[in-house]
């Protein structure tokens, strides 16, 4: 008896400070992801469909004066992306034993959703512009961001995709009768279900020729998810923590 009143304690205890933690981090990644996004705004393509005049073209090698800027938003994109990571953690922990089959799956997509991205910004930041400074262009076609069609998009395509299906995952977690936890659930699986239609309907418009396209709406779908839920996230775990 003992025993188990001992390890009863040590479960609420860090229970607990996974709340307390996501309580934190919640907001965090709330801001973090306005700040990446307002910045990402403003920083349109300049090269693909999307771009409005004096547009970078193939084989990509004029753009060493476009650094930093044009790459700033990638700095905060790594940082939320970690904070985004220990989010889906601290999902876990607030998780219902009877929930922790969802959540561990949809903290094991989150994981591939950051490994890819982290890995896709970090390559931009540290290889594309040194290479084109020491002269060294070969291959930079298929790896720049600018290149619409290019190594670049499609991880973020396939990142981001695996995000949107950890929303999904996750989304049961959040099965409670209260109207806060209704709410996470159903922006969870229908931000999956806007990231599907978006696929299919610009796969079909276009093709394998899509660009930017899908890019651009599945960053936006997943980036207004983690403002929204992280918000209503902070207060129930602010409420968890109480």
């Amino acid at each position: 008896m003992k025993n188990q009143m001992t390890s009863s304690k040590t479960v609420n205890f860090v229970k607990n400070n996974a709340n307390s933690l996501g309580f934190y981090v919640a907001i965090l990644t709330t801001v973090l992801t306005v700040v990446t996004f307002g910045i990402a705004i403003f920083t349109p393509p300049i090269s693909g469909s999307f771009c409005q005049g004096s547009c970078i073209e193939y084989p990509f090698t004029n753009i060493v004066s476009r650094f930093p800027r044009d790459y700033i938003w990638m700095y905060p994109a790594i940082l939320l992306t970690l904070f985004y990571v220990v989010l889906m953690v601290c999902i876990h922990y607030y998780a219902s034993n009877d929930k922790k089959i969802f959540s561990q799956i949809g903290l094991s997509f989150a994981l591939i959703s950051a490994t890819v991205l982290i890995m896709d910004y970090f390559i931009q930041i540290s290889v594309i512009q040194s290479s084109l400074v020491n002269g060294e262009t070969d291959g930079i076609a298929i790896l720049t961001q600018y290149n619409p069609h290019g190594i670049f998009i499609a991880l973020e395509e396939i990142g981001y995709l695996m995000m949107s299906v950890a929303f999904l995952c996750i989304a049961p977690v959040f099965s409670g009768t209260n109207r806060l936890e209704s709410a996470i659930r159903w922006i969870f699986i229908i931000s999956f279900i806007l990231t599907i239609i978006s696929l299919i309907i610009i796969s079909i418009l276009y093709g394998i020729n899509r660009e930017y396209r899908f890019e651009v709406a599945v960053i936006t779908i997943d980036w207004i998810v983690l403002i929204v839920s992280g918000i209503l996230l902070s207060i129930v775990f602010r409420r968890s923590s109480k």
